[in-house]
């Protein structure tokens, strides 16, 4: 996404003048993180304070991957896909949220969201051009249905209804970490900033006196941008078929799956 950066100008209400505001107290921070690219700009007077904010996202950004990745064997979601068809698995408090909301977003989207496509969607590899058989197919999508993940509010569990149940927290553990890294930012009195996750980002306040702007790649087009959103205190996420892909047979492979098909 991209940001505009004009001189801002404020009222000095002790002269009854505009004055222009400095560039600096700009803080910008960029780090790999859940495989992708986690970005943090923020405005701060005192140095000092912007960077222990700034590291303080990061921190969360780091303290979720551990969370939540499911290519970390020790995660509590890699341990959620291990047991759950066995046993029901004990999980946190924030996880159980998570899940539940999942459930929520599935009912409300007539299935279209379901975080239980991981039963397939761990068939790809997108680097390497793998794609499941169409008998392996088969076989997983018989997983795939958010029901299948049985929550218990009493005891804070999860269990999966049947043998190759998984499920994967990508659709939106990215914009769960960018929503309490704003909340973060704003415990720390920060007014003007940005975080983004890969395709998922939320500003507050303004950059330079302006709304910040963010642009909406075009797909086929490298370098492009079909859109420009001047933004104030929202989120926005986006999803493409252009980053994690391959094609074969003029047809183009990529994460954003049909859990009906």
């Amino acid at each position: 996404f991209g940001l505009s950066k004009p001189a801002r100008r404020t009222v000095d209400l002790d002269r009854g003048r505009e004055r222009p505001l400095s560039q600096a107290g700009w803080i910008k921070r960029e780090e790999a993180i859940m495989g992708t690219a986690i970005t943090v700009e923020l405005h701060c007077a005192d140095a000092a304070a912007g960077e222990a904010a700034a590291t303080a996202v990061m921190d969360e950004m780091h303290r979720i991957d551990r969370t939540m990745s499911p290519h970390k064997p020790d995660s509590e979601l890699s341990l959620i896909n291990r047991y759950a068809a066995k046993r029901p698995v004990p999980v946190s408090d924030e996880m159980y949220r998570l899940l539940k909301r999942a459930a929520e977003f599935s009912e409300l989207s007539d299935g279209a969201f379901d975080i239980t496509f991981a039963s397939v969607g761990q068939l790809y590899d997108y680097r390497l051009g793998i794609k499941p058989s169409d008998e392996a197919l088969a076989r997983a999508q018989a997983a795939v249905g958010y029901r299948n993940l049985v929550l218990d509010p009493q005891a804070k569990t999860a269990r999966f209804a049947r043998e190759g149940v998984r499920i994967d927290l990508g659709g939106f553990a990215k914009g769960h970490a960018v929503d309490n890294s704003i909340a973060i930012l704003k415990r720390h009195g920060i007014a003007h900033a940005s975080v983004a996750a890969g395709g998922d980002s939320h500003v507050m306040g303004e950059r330079g006196g302006r709304p910040w702007t963010v642009g909406i790649r075009d797909p086929r087009r490298p370098g492009e941008v079909v859109a420009v959103l001047p933004l104030d205190e929202v989120s926005i996420s986006t999803s493409g078929d252009y980053e994690r892909f391959f094609e074969e047979g003029g047809v183009r492979y990529h994460h954003v799956l049909n859990p009906r098909t």
